[in-house]
């Protein structure tokens, strides 16, 4: 049995922000660590431009912000400094975002490869990530520095088996590697629309009242939740819906979310458009719009929504776009999703004959259920204190 620590060890993540979705995950980190005796930090800068026009930023219990500076490498590429210290280098533990523009990484990794014997020991360094990127084309130099500076951390956090699988190919020890299942808390989500199928309840009255409102037809409602974004391809999405609108009579997309291509958004909706702008929308709303749709449409990026799409019991219909974020390979062509290739006439007719076919629809509705029960928030917290823990003994 390993000896306890004789001083409260101190965990410090640094984050670019914090979005709402990663404040429960933060929470139950916060509880396992406690009971440890360590401490979480959770150092972050402000929303970056690139997202910031989601509104997604929240608060967290013991999380800081930090000044944090914007600057522009040659060829355009933005680089970010965090400015951690002091805090970070009081750590006995740094976990960075796997990404080559946090400057903050390698001043850290510096700092430890540097450290003198007769010093204070420098905090472990440990990356949490992708394990390679998936939603840009990379040079092979990127890639290259990428694989180079993830291997001077101590340990590795993958969110998926793939993105470790890379990074053990890439020469990163495979025991110091640690899988998160990455996900979101979908406990609320989930309980509120399993309520909503329950007569007497008051998820099922507002459930009814959101299909009259909306004049929902039951296997004509289709529903999109995520940020309103180039990455999700707004423009593809209407034109489906368009599509749907004139091949389907009663098509309806529920459309929730907020983001730079809100404006889009606005403009397809009208007197006789199949499209229902909704805005921004979380939690409780999104188990009611769940409730109320029979498929989730996402041409563009899929990341976390697989876990939401469980949790809905709303199956997922995805192109084979290349630009996929790593949750992707949560979803199983005709088991629990459909992906289709990518050109808008093919997937606007597989939404056509999936909304047709009752059965197909109820198999994949049940199969996102089962899966809903193997990415948990709660199971990803743990991962993440095991392995945690599991570097600081192994480093003593």
């Amino acid at each position: 049995m390993p000896k306890r620590p004789t001083r409260r060890r101190r965990i410090t993540v640094v984050q670019p922000y914090v979005p709402h979705y990663r404040v429960p995950f933060f929470g139950r980190v916060r509880e396992r660590l406690d009971a440890a005796d360590c401490t979480l930090e959770v150092l972050h800068g402000p929303p970056p431009p690139s997202v910031a026009a989601r509104r997604d930023a929240a608060p967290c219990a013991g999380a800081v912000q930090v000044p944090t500076r914007q600057l522009t490498a040659p060829g355009g590429r933005s680089l970010f400094w965090h400015q951690v210290w002091p805090r970070a280098i009081a750590a006995d533990a740094v976990v960075l975002e796997q990404a080559l523009h946090n400057l903050e990484a390698y001043w850290l990794l510096l700092r430890q490869r540097m450290q003198s014997a007769a010093g204070p020991a420098a905090p472990r360094i440990a990356f949490w990530g992708h394990g390679r990127t998936y939603t840009a084309e990379t040079s092979r130099l990127q890639a290259v520095a990428k694989d180079a500076v993830t291997r001077r951390a101590n340990w590795f956090f993958a969110y998926t088996e793939r993105g470790a699988a890379h990074v053990a190919a890439r020469g990163f020890p495979g025991d110091r590697i640690t899988v998160l299942r990455n996900c979101v808390d979908t406990t609320e989500l989930a309980e509120a629309r399993g309520r909503a199928d329950v007569p007497g309840t008051r998820e099922h009255a507002e459930a009814a009242e959101l299909r009259e409102r909306h004049r929902l037809v039951a296997g004509r409602t289709a529903l999109f939740v995520g940020g309103l974004d180039t990455p999700k391809r707004i423009g593809f999405l209407l034109e489906c819906a368009r599509r749907l609108g004139t091949a389907l009579p009663g098509f309806r997309l529920l459309v929730a979310g907020d983001g730079a291509d809100r404006e889009l958004v606005a403009a397809a909706v009208g007197t006789d458009s199949p499209v229902v702008a909704l805005g921004h929308r979380v939690a409780r709303d999104v188990a009611l719009l769940g409730a109320v749709s029979d498929v989730m449409l996402m041409p563009g990026r899929v990341g976390l929504c697989a876990v939401d799409s469980f949790a809905l019991r709303t199956p997922i219909l995805t192109t084979d776009w290349p630009w996929h974020a790593p949750e992707f390979e949560y979803l199983q062509d005709g088991r629990n999703a459909v992906v289709t290739r990518d050109d808008v006439a093919a997937y606007a007719a597989a939404v056509q004959a999936l909304l047709t076919d009752r059965a197909r629809l109820a198999s994949l509705r049940l199969a996102c259920r089962e899966d809903a029960i193997d990415y948990t928030v709660d199971g990803m917290a743990a991962r993440f204190c095991n392995g945690l823990l599991g570097m600081l003994e192994r480093d003593a």
